[in-house]
């Protein structure tokens, strides 16, 4: 069986002396590992840098079996990790995935998401907030999503601005006015109802508490490595100017 496939880096276990098992977020396949010859040479080392963008020639001789890939470098993220922020995110993201997601199940729209963040980190454009959403979509595609789109009390898409921790469901401020367990609410920021909507410091704080809260109840505990790598980055993103 040969295929080709664009896909997204994102571990690399060493396998012998030069080869190793790769992780692939791949455009149509979803979730997929390969055995890469050579891959810890010098030059290979680079090209596998986690969330570089690669080309996969795959083959594997029956279904079942791990494929061999080839790879072609295609965009390369190399440079994320020479940033204290970027590189504790990158790790982050890239142990999220690998984790959570189940192989071979499609996900084209993760994928192109997770390839648009990293454009954003590479550029070192506001990338925070587009963290923070790529962590609420996927929560949305392994099926935990948040509603975000109406109150959970009054039906109405207006003033939206909390947070059930429980359900997960949104409701506005007028619902909530007075009500003696409002302090228990997680606060909803505006960036993650609309993405086109600008987020301040004080907002993406709140976005990593709301996406934290969900991500630590449906996924950290079968995931403490990545639960780790996430408060690291979040320490790191504290720092930042």
């Amino acid at each position: 069986m040969d295929r080709h496939e664009d896909a997204l880096v994102l571990t690399v276990l060493p396998h012998g002396e030069h080869a190793a098992v790769v992780r692939f977020l791949a455009r149509e396949a979803g979730l997929l590992a390969a055995y890469v010859h050579g891959a810890r040479s010098r030059r290979r080392r680079g090209d596998l840098a986690p969330g570089n963008r690669v080309r996969l020639a795959l083959r594997s001789r029956v279904p079942d079996q791990l494929p061999t890939a080839a790879i072609e470098p295609l965009a390369s993220r190399a440079l994320l990790a020479f940033g204290p922020a970027t590189a504790a995110a990158l790790d982050y993201l890239v142990q999220l995935l690998a984790g959570a997601l189940a192989e071979g199940e499609a996900c084209p729209d993760l994928y192109q998401r997770f390839d648009a963040l990293l454009d954003l980190m590479a550029a070192g454009d506001d990338w925070l907030a587009a963290m923070i959403r790529f962590e609420r979509d996927l929560l949305s595609g392994l099926g935990f999503g948040l509603d975000l789109a109406q109150c959970a009390l009054t039906g109405q898409p207006a003033d939206l601005g909390f947070v059930s921790p429980r359900s997960g469901r949104a409701v506005s401020r007028t619902a909530v006015a007075n009500q003696p367990w409002v302090g228990r609410l997680l606060p909803l920021p505006a960036f993650l109802v609309d993405d086109g909507a600008y987020a301040t410091p004080t907002d993406m704080k709140a976005g990593l508490e709301l996406t934290g809260h969900f991500l630590a109840r449906y996924l950290f505990t079968d995931l403490p490595r990545a639960a780790a790598l996430r408060a690291e980055a979040v320490a790191r993103l504290g720092a930042m100017p």
